[in-house]
Order: structure tokens, then C-alpha cells, then sequence
């Protein structure tokens, strides 16, 4: 790493934890003064952050899966992404002492006057909701902390039995990351509506995951691109393959998000209507069309243009954008569980996520400081030793 990239990752860290040190102060004033916010506008920004920590170790197991050289470019900054999981499982205690401001069925009296609420008991109550949240947290860093091991051994190695040991470690993580994160999705987003449900809603979760760990590869891509030596490894073509993946999860996002709404439309039965209601109705739709526009039909329309995907600076711009269609994405499948469907947004829905993602994105560069961000295998990989690629745009 050139001396001007380390200096440059050191000045924004510290930007990024002085920015979370004072969110964080406003966040504890939040908490004092309106702890229901407090812990609503907190569960925003906690889904929000988790996506790309845990994205991050997704899109690392898929890469071994099936390779390419865009995810030798960008394979050490997904893992120091995925090596914030423990500080993210560290994140989830204040949703733990929160419960009680956030999901109905925490109360024991809510229960005992609803029969939907004692029919689903067995599975939404509290020691068990923590165990699974202790399970999940434990699952995902042990997985981050194995690939992470794996990879350095198939560096130092680059045998056939390291490579294969690589790749089925993956192939099982991701099949448990799926369910793992499926069950996750159920228990700290749907069961905030606990009469509603969706078989689909994990997956769009995990679209999103895919789609911001992508985002946030791509927007420090283009900023190594700018410098010596990533000028010479990272050229158009990865940035080409990065664009066209960006893509292909847009469509999936906006198609997973069109058939569940179809299918429960079409269904239309009085136990999963009112969901939509809420937030189509008047008081969320203009935020539905803001995500119709911006995280779909502008992003679809700009991605399906060649030269869009192989210019860094552009695919930057467009990646931190979706970054912010991210949050509101979020925001909107949160927020409007609380309350009667009114549209009232509040200081702490936009202080809390954004400090959490400040301290989050300091703690990503910290580990970015840790090891080099390309390995001399993945450097002769790319084709840097033998053929220097142009810079990118």
C-alpha cells in the first residue's frame, strides 16, 4: 500500500469515528429523551449496517464458488468488511435490551389477548429469540473467520487441496448463510408485524445484502484506482464485471419485490393486505416511488450502458447512491411497523443509522490497514505482473 493511500484510508477513519463519536452523543440524548424512537431508528440502522458486514462474506464464498478476476480485485476489501461481524453481533445488544419497545410479542399480556400471538409463542419469545441471535451471530463469525483463514493458507499454498477445502467451505456457508439469514430476517423485521408473513422476505434481505456489499466494493475500488500500485490492478474490465453484477442484483431486488407484492395482492387475503397498505398508501408512497425510481429504473437504465460500467467515477457515483436507496429501503420496510401507517419521520430515524454507519465504515478501514489489499497471487492473477492494465477513468 503507497504511503498516499495509507494516509488518505488513516484520515478518513478518524473523519469516520469522530463523526460516530458525535452521533453517538446525540443518539444517547435520542435515547433519553424518546426511547421508542431511540430503539426503532436504532433497528434501521443495525439492518442497515449488517448488510454489507455480512454481504461481504456472502459475495467471498460465492467468488470461490465460481471465480473471476473482479473478485480477485476486490477480495481483501470484502474481508476486512466481513471482519466486523463480531463488532456487528456486539451491535445487536441494544435491539436485545429494546425489545420491549419494539416487538409486540415480547409482552406477555399482548399475548394472552391475541390467538395468533399464543399460536406462534413456541417460536416468538424471548429466551428463544436471543438463543437464535446468539446462534446466528456465533454461525456468521466463525464462517468470516474460517474463510478468512482458508484464503491466507491457499495464498501461502495455491495447492489443488487448499483450493478444494476452499471451495466446499464455501458451498456449505452459503447454504447457510441463506438459512441462517432468512431465519434472522423473520425474527428482527416480519415479527414486527407478527400477524403478517412472507415466504419471500428473507430473500429480498439478501438481495439487499448482495447489492450494498457490491455498492461499497465498488465506491473504494474507484478510489484505490486512483493510486499506484491498484492503478496497475485494477482496470476497466473489473470494474465492467463489478457493474454487470451490480445489475443482475438490481433486477433481482426490483423482481423479488414485484412478486411478493403481486402474490400477496393477488392473494389478498385480510391477514398480509394490510402490510402494503401501510406503506403504499398515501403517507409512504411517495418514498415506494422514490425506491421505484431511483433504486431500480435509474440504476437499470444507467448499468445497462457499457461505458457507464466501465468508468470508475461514474460506477461510483451510482454505487453510492443505491448505498442511500439502501438505508431507505430499509427504512421503509422498518419504520412503518410502529405507529398507525402516518408518515412522521423523526430526527433519530436519520442521527442513529448514520452513526452507526459512520462507526461501522471506520472500523471496515481499520481492518483495511491489516494486510495488504492484494496478495502477489491475486495480483498475478489479475495479470498485473505480466501486463499492466490501464488506469480507469
Amino acid at each position: 500500500m503507497s504511503q498516499a493511500v495509507a494516509t488518505s484510508l488513516a484520515r478518513a477513519e478518524r473523519a469516520a469515528f469522530a463523526l460516530g463519536a458525535v452521533g453517538a452523543v446525540l443518539s444517547a440524548l435520542g435515547l433519553f429523551l424518546d426511547h421508542e424512537r431511540f430503539f426503532q431508528a436504532y433497528l434501521v440502522g443495525f439492518l442497515f449496517v449488517l448488510g454489507p458486514a455480512l454481504g461481504s462474506l456472502a459475495i467471498v464464498m460465492l467468488h470461490n464458488m465460481t471465480g473471476g478476476a473482479w473478485g480477485f480485485a476486490v477480495r481483501r476489501l470484502l474481508e476486512a468488511a466481513m471482519r466486523t461481524l463480531p463488532a456487528v453481533g456486539i451491535a445487536f445488544v441494544p435491539i436485545a435490551l429494546g425489545m420491549g419497545s419494539l416487538y409486540e410479542w415480547s409482552h406477555d399480556e399482548a399475548v394472552a389477548a391475541d390467538p395468533i400471538l399464543q399460536h406462534k409463542a413456541a417460536y416468538l419469545n424471548v429466551p428463544f429469540f436471543l438463543a437464535r441471535a446468539l446462534l446466528y451471530f456465533a454461525l456468521w463469525a466463525g464462517m468470516a473467520l474460517s474463510m478468512v483463514r482458508l484464503s491466507e493458507r491457499y495464498d501461502r499454498k495455491l495447492s489443488l487441496k487448499a483450493l478444494r477445502r476452499l471451495k466446499s467451505a464455501s458451498g456449505f456457508g452459503l447454504a447457510a448463510y441463506v438459512l441462517s439469514m432468512s431465519f434472522a430476517s423473520f425474527d428482527w423485521g416480519m415479527s414486527l408485524e407478527p400477524h403478517w408473513f412472507s415466504t419471500i422476505y428473507g430473500v429480498h434481505f439478501i438481495v439487499g445484502q448482495a447489492l450494498s456489499t457490491l455498492c461499497l466494493a465498488i465506491v473504494v475500488a474507484a478510489f484505490l484506482a486512483r493510486h499506484e500500485p491498484f492503478s496497475r490492478w485494477l482496470s476497466p474490465r473489473h470494474f465492467h464485471d463489478l457493474g454487470n453484477l451490480t445489475l443482475a442484483f438490481v433486477m433481482l431486488w426490483a423482481y423479488v419485490s414485484l412478486s411478493q407484492f403481486l402474490i400477496i395482492w393477488s392473494g389478498n387475503l385480510p391477514e398480509e393486505v394490510p402490510w402494503y397498505l401501510k406503506r403504499i398508501g398515501p403517507a409512504w408512497q411517495g418514498l415506494a416511488l422514490v425506491l421505484v425510481l431511483f433504486h431500480f429504473a435509474a440504476p437499470f437504465v444507467v448499468l445497462l450502458v457499457r461505458g457507464s460500467k466501465q468508468n470508475a467515477r461514474v460506477l461510483a457515483r451510482l454505487a453510492g447512491g443505491l448505498l442511500v436507496m439502501r438505508l431507505i429501503d430499509v427504512y421503509w420496510h422498518i419504520a412503518p411497523a410502529f405507529g398507525e401507517g402516518e408518515f412522521a419521520p423523526h430526527w433519530l430515524d436519520l442521527v442513529v443509522p448514520l452513526t452507526l454507519a459512520a462507526l461501522w465504515v471506520g472500523l471496515f478501514l481499520r481492518n483495511l490497514h491489516g494486510r495488504p489489499l492484494v496478495s502477489l497471487q491475486d495480483a498475478k492473477l489479475l495479470g498485473a505482473l505480466e501486463a499492466p492494465a490501464s488506469a480507469p477513468s
